[in-house]
C-alpha cells in the first residue's frame, strides 16, 4: 500500500482555501497512485482557529467543508484533521482525525489529552474524546491518534491521567497515525523526533507523524514530518520549514505492519505562493540551532505578510545596531531585497558609525535606505515644550521624545507608501523595559522579539559565517558597544548589566521559572537579581502593548505568558 504524508501550510480560517489544497493534493496523490493520503491537525481550519470556534457559522462552514472532502475521495483513502461537532453537554465540538475510505467515513478519533498551558487552549474549545479504539483500514488496525495524544506525560508542563496510545495498542492497533499542529521551539527538532522514537519502542510499531507548517501569527509550525519503524529507527523524514511530503510503502507481513521509503519519497508541495526559497537548501546543509532559528524566523515574516494580505513591502528604522542589522537582514531573505526599505534616522547624539553602518549594510542587502535627520524635528519639539519644561533635568522624557519621533517617521513612511513596519526589539530589552512605548516599540511584527541580545549576535554572526560566507552584516556592528544613542555618549551598559549576565538571568526566570535565591545560587549578586526580575514584573504594561511577536523559545511574551499588569507582587518583599 503506497502512503503519503502531506505537510500543509493551511490558512487559519481561509476554508475554502485549505479546502481546495486538500482537493488539489487528493487528485495528484490519486493520480501517482497513492492509496492513503494523510493530513495535518485541523487542516480544515488551521490550526489555531481561537475564539473563531465560538462562531456557528464558522464551526458549520467547517462541517459542509468536511462533507465535501469525504465527498471527493472516491478510490483513495484519507486521514485528515478537522473539527466535528458535539451533541451532548459541554464544549460545541471536537478535535478530530477523519478516517475516510472511497468516499465513506471509516471512523472518526476525537483527540483526549486538550493541552492548557503555554499558547494551548485545547481546553477552552474542544470537549475531550471519551473512549479510543483502532480504525480498520485496508485490513489493518490503525491507532490514530491527534497532537498531544502522543506527548502523554512527556512534556514538563502538564501530567494526565489517560493515556491513548496505551489503550490503543491494547486493543490491538498494529500503526500509529499522529497527526499534529505543533510549534517550533529552540531544540524541539530532536527532543520531538526523540520522543516519538520513545513511543515506537513503547508500544513495538511504526509510526507516521504528520505535523502542520508555516506560521500562524507568533506561532511557527516546522512540519518535520516523519515516519519510523517500531524500533524507532528513522525511514524517512520532510523537509522542515516549508511545504512537503515523503512517500512511504506499507507492508502487511502477516506477522506485523512494515513501512519502507519509496524511492521518489521526499519532495517539496508548490507552496500556495509558490516561491521555495534558496536559504532552505543552505540552511538544510548547515544543521545548527541558528540554522533553524534562521529558518523559523523568515518563514514567520513572509507567512504573516502573505497570510493577513498587507502589502508585500515593509520597513524598518536602521540604527547601525545589531538588532536592526539582523532583522533587516532576515527580511531582505524572507521578502526579497526589493521588499525591504531601510530608515537611518540620526539625531544629535547619533554617531557617525549609526548612519555610515547603516548605509553599509544597505548596500550589501541590495535595499533601499532612506537618511532622515530628526535633529530639526527634535528642536522644535523641546521649543514647544521649553516653557512647561523648564528648570528640569534632561533625562527619559527628552530621551524618549527621539524615539517617538523616530516611530512617528516609520509610521508615516508605512501609511504613505503602504508598507508594514518590522519591529526591532530583542527580547533582553523587552524584558526590563529597555524600550519607548509609540516610539521603538512600533511596528506590525516582532521579528526578534524572542531573541535575547546574545542569541541576536550569535544569529548574526552565523549568518556571516555560514549562510552568506562574508561580511554582509558589518563587522562594526558586530562588534561596537550597544547604545540607543539618545544621549551623550550613551551606553546600554549605563543602565544593565553585561548581555551575557543580564540574559543568563533572564533566562532562569523566564524559561525556568526559578525565582531570586535559585538563580542567585548560580552565581549571581542577590540585589542584581531582585533588580532584574523586578524591572521584568513592571515592564508588564509595555509588552501588553507591543507587536505580536514570533515565537521560537518554550516561553515567548505573548500569549503564552500572562501576568497581571496590576498587581503587588515583588521580589523583594520575601524574607531571602
Amino acid at each position: 500500500m503506497h502512503i503519503r504524508l502531506a505537510q500543509m501550510n493551511p490558512i487559519v480560517g481561509d476554508i475554502q482555501g485549505n479546502t481546495s489544497r486538500i482537493f488539489k493534493e487528493i487528485e495528484r496523490a490519486r493520480e501517482q497512485g497513492i492509496q492513503l493520503l494523510i493530513f495535518p491537525e485541523l487542516a480544515v481550519c488551521g490550526y489555531p482557529p481561537m475564539d473563531l470556534l465560538n462562531l456557528p457559522e464558522f464551526r458549520e462552514t467547517i462541517y459542509k467543508a468536511n462533507e465535501t472532502i469525504i465527498d471527493q475521495s472516491p478510490d483513495i483513502a484519507l486521514i485528515f484533521g478537522s473539527i466535528s461537532p458535539n451533541y451532548q453537554n459541554g464544549r460545541p465540538c471536537y478535535n478530530s482525525a477523519f478516517v475516510v475510505s472511497n468516499q465513506d467515513l471509516v471512523g472518526i478519533q476525537h483527540k483526549s489529552l486538550l493541552p492548557n498551558y503555554d499558547v494551548f487552549d485545547d481546553v477552552r474549545y474542544f470537549e475531550p474524546a471519551t473512549s479510543v479504539e483502532p480504525i480498520e483500514l485496508f485490513g489493518i488496525k490503525w491507532g490514530v491518534s491527534v497532537c498531544e495524544d502522543i506527548w502523554q506525560n512527556d512534556n514538563s508542563y502538564m501530567r494526565y491521567h489517560v493515556n491513548p496510545l496505551k489503550q490503543l495498542h491494547q486493543q490491538g492497533a498494529e500503526i500509529m497515525v499522529n497527526i499534529s499542529a505543533s510549534p517550533f521551539t529552540r531544540g524541539k527538532i530532536n527532543e520531538r523526533a526523540d520522543m516519538l522514537a520513545r513511543r515506537c519502542k513503547e508500544f513495538q510499531s511504526p509510526l507516521l507523524y504528520v505535523n502542520q507548517v508555516g506560521a500562524q501569527t507568533e506561532l511557527i509550525f516546522d512540519g518535520d514530518s516523519l515516519a519510523m519503524d517500531a524500533l524507532g529507527n528513522l525511514i524517512n523524514r520532510a523537509n522542515r520549514f516549508q511545504e512537503a511530503f515523503i512517500d512511504l510503502e506499507c507492508i502487511n507481513t502477516g506477522e506485523g505492519v512494515q513501512i519502507k521509503k519509496q524511492e521518489l519519497s521526499s519532495r517539496n508541495h508548490e507552496s500556495y505562493e509558490q516561491n521555495k526559497r534558496e536559504y532552505h537548501e543552505i540552511a538544510k546543509i548547515k544543521q545548527s540551532d541558528e540554522a533553524y532559528v534562521f529558518e523559523a524566523l523568515c518563514l514567520g515574516i513572509s507567512d504573516y505578510i502573505v497570510k493577513s494580505g498587507l502589502p508585500g513591502k515593509v520597513c524598518l528604522g536602521l540604527s547601525g545596531g545589531i538588532d536592526s542589522a539582523l532583522v533587516a537582514a532576515l527580511a531582505v531573505e524572507a521578502l526579497g531585497a526589493e521588499a525591504v526599505v531601510g530608515l537611518t534616522m540620526p539625531s544629535e547624539y547619533s554617531s557617525e558609525g549609526s548612519v555610515a553602518d547603516s548605509m553599509q549594510l544597505a548596500k550589501s542587502l541590495g535595499i533601499e535606505c532612506h537618511q532622515i535627520p530628526i535633529k530639526g524635528m527634535v528642536k522644535a519639539f523641546d521649543l514647544s515644550m521649553a516653557e512647561y519644561f523648564e528648570g528640569t533635568e534632561f533625562g527619559l522624557a527628552e530621551e524618549n521624545i527621539q524615539s517617538r519621533i523616530r516611530g512617528s517617521i516609520l509610521m508615516a513612511w508605512a501609511n504613505k507608501f503602504h508598507a508594514v513596519v518590522l519591529n526591532t526589539g530583542n527580547k533582553s530589552e523587552y524584558a526590563v523595559g529597555y524600550c519607548t512605548l509609540y516610539g521603538d516599540m512600533n511596528g506590525a511584527l516582532g521579528v526578534i522579539s524572542d531573541l535575547y541580545k546574545s542569541e541576536v549576535y550569535a544569529l548574526a554572526e552565523w549568518m556571516n559565517e555560514y549562510y552568506y560566507e562574508r561580511e554582509v552584516i558589518p563587522m562594526a556592528t558586530l562588534t561596537k558597544a550597544p547604545s540607543a544613542e539618545l544621549r551623550p555618549d550613551q551606553k546600554d551598559s549605563d543602565s544593565l548589566p553585561d548581555y551575557l549576565t543580564l540574559d543568563s538571568i533572564l533566562r532562569a526566570y523566564l524559561e525556568h521559572e526559578k525565582e531570586v535565591m535559585e538563580i542567585t545560587n548560580m552565581g549571581f549578586d542577590v540585589g542584581l537579581v531582585k533588580d532584574i526580575l523586578n524591572r521584568v514584573d513592571i515592564s508588564e504594561f509595555k509588552r501588553y502593548q507591543s507587536a505580536p511577536g514570533l515565537k521560537i523559545s518554550k516561553i515567548a511574551f505573548g500569549v503564552g505568558r500572562r501576568r497581571p499588569l496590576v498587581q503587588k507582587w515583588k521580589h523583594d518583599l520575601f524574607n531571602y
